[in-house]
């Protein structure tokens, strides 16, 4: 089924470039029916307020058929709506109505595992010879009985789960529930593009892909190097976790991936589609970026985690992505993002007082690349706290309490201060409590106050649609003095300087040569003197257009 309103991508090809993107996590954005989870319905009910944010589309996170053993990360039916989130009517009407609202929908597809539930495992598990028998990673296990090989799982311990109806291990990347599919199959290959011919056909204008990296593994098996103590991270799996052990070169990351990339992109050509991957890992997350995004026959952008990572980034550090970025992937697409559905969010991850929080918004809206914000951001809401016997996600059930899992981010969203469960659902209770920290940011209170974090979010959204520059030009490379940083986005007809002071100290900055003036007044852009310095206040930017400028 076709939804009644499209959006022409055709015609526009790259609207994707530079998009502003609004992740939408279902469980927790709006409940319409009383039952304590967010669903379909609610996110129809809530466009209109995502139009107002100024968003050029909407990523909605996995809504499928699942046991939700891992919250809809493990599809047991890819081409159908799990009855807690509603039908397909229902996701036709999120389509519909977003698409009237000029609001693309991008959709979460998980294609690295599905369920253990999935009628594609339990027939894969019955025997070694039926017609699915290797649609999934199988492997006869070592003489003493042990795992084939030393791959672990993010979710902890190792990453093979014995079937003793098949007396063989299966591959998974997550929890045993979520078996890993054998990309090394064609047949398995062309069910995935089924599925996603199946969403295109139905509206979508394109796909977030989960754990894109992680789809095919190495044919042969063989064991991953360990990785040298000084150079682990926990930008992907937490420190607690040994998965960080490892460099993880055959479990993930192989170029075969690469082939059926360029076949998904195929698919999603007529449509005018676009795809953002999701590259987990924390030596080549760049350098993954730049082989996947590069030319026009593989993805359109990939989600970087540079941003996401616990440290608060210095300006020192900016400059150092950005210019990793330049070396392995300038001919690619980054797609920013500072929290997620996976992560401390990033008011508390860094500790940011309103002033940094407004400035990091200002300048992720300035950097070369798309932008993902996750929900709740625009109201500046700080990682909830959850108790432990409130806890949902197995992930810090498993490591608790060194690493408290996820769901400290997904709390549901927080509407009516004054409401009932703040306005997210009529519930006598939610799937995770409302944090009550949160109700004085919720969006009626910021609705009326000028000053509110969620205007900032507005305004910075609208300075980038109506500068081009930012949205689609080039950058000279950026550049820090101190706690200073500074570059020049450009495109035909517009030349745009940004200087941003990341630190809560005043500074001054000399601007280069040229004849400027500042703008984004709404943003608390800093002032030019005549004699060409600028002085910042605390987390203060300043953006400034060539006064030859035509615009």
């Amino acid at each position: 089924m076709m939804t009644g309103h499209r959006i022409d991508n055709v015609a526009n090809p790259d609207w994707w470039r530079g998009a502003v993107i609004y992740q939408i996590y279902p469980r927790s954005y709006q409940d319409s029916n009383g039952d304590g989870i967010g669903d379909l319905l609610g996110i129809v009910g809530r466009i209109p307020y995502i139009a107002s944010l100024g968003v050029d589309a909407i990523w909605i996170s996995p809504f499928f058929t699942s046991p939700m053993k891992d919250f809809g990360y493990d599809v047991s039916d890819y081409c159908d709506v799990d009855p807690m989130f509603g039908t397909l009517a229902d996701f036709d009407a999120v389509i519909d109505t977003a698409h009237r609202f000029g609001i693309r929908v991008l959709i979460d597809l998980v294609l690295s595992h599905t369920s253990d539930q999935h009628p594609w495992f339990q027939q894969s598990v019955q025997d070694r010879t039926n017609d699915k028998a290797d649609w999934y990673v199988w492997a006869d296990p070592k003489p003493d009985g042990t795992p084939p090989n030393n791959w672990l799982s993010i979710f902890g311990g190792s990453g093979w789960q014995w079937s003793p109806r098949r007396e063989q291990y299966y591959q998974h990347n997550f929890l045993t529930s979520q078996p890993d599919l054998n990309f090394h199959s064609e047949a398995v290959q062309n069910a995935l593009l089924e599925v996603a011919q199946f969403w295109l056909h139905r509206g979508v204008d394109g796909f977030r892909l989960d754990t894109i990296n992680f789809y095919t593994c190495d044919s042969e098996l063989r064991d991953n190097p360990p990785l040298p103590k000084d150079q682990r991270n926990a930008n992907i799996a937490p420190a607690v976790n040994p998965y960080n052990h490892q460099l993880h070169i055959y479990d993930k990351n192989r170029p075969e991936n690469l082939d059926f990339l360029r076949k998904l992109r195929a698919e999603m050509k007529p449509y005018g589609a676009a795809a953002v991957g999701e590259v987990g890992d924390a030596q080549r997350g760049l350098e993954i970026l730049g082989e996947y995004t590069r030319g026009d026959d593989l993805m359109h952008m990939c989600y970087a985690f540079e941003f996401l990572a616990n440290t608060q980034p210095t300006a020192a550090r900016i400059v150092e992505v950005m210019e990793d970025v330049d070396r392995v992937a300038g001919d690619g697409w980054a797609c920013w993002a500072f929290s997620n559905h996976d992560v401390v969010r990033h008011v508390s991850r860094w500790q940011l007082s309103t002033g940094a929080q407004r400035m990091f918004i200002t300048l992720i809206m300035a950097l070369r690349g798309s932008v993902c914000i996750y929900q709740g951001e625009e109201l500046g809401l700080p990682e909830a706290e959850v108790r432990f016997e409130d806890l949902q996600d197995p992930y810090g059930i498993e490591f608790w309490p060194e690493f408290k899992g996820r769901d400290g981010c997904r709390t549901p969203m927080v509407w009516d201060a004054d409401a009932q469960n703040a306005g997210f659902s009529n519930a006598p209770r939610t799937w995770l409590p409302i944090a009550e920290a949160h109700r004085s940011l919720a969006v009626d209170k910021q609705e009326h106050d000028p000053s509110a974090i969620l205007h900032h979010y507005r305004k910075a959204i609208a300075f980038r649609h109506n500068h081009p520059a930012l949205r689609v030009g080039s950058h000279d490379g950026l550049k820090a003095d101190g706690d200073v940083i500074y570059f020049t986005r450009e495109t035909e007809g517009q030349k745009l300087f940004c200087v941003f002071n990341v630190s809560d100290s005043p500074s001054s900055f000399h601007m280069p040569d040229g004849d400027w003036r500042s703008v984004g007044q709404e943003l608390g852009s800093a002032t030019i003197n005549e004699d060409g310095w600028l002085y910042l206040g605390p987390w203060q930017a300043c953006m400034a257009l060539d006064r030859t400028d035509a615009r």
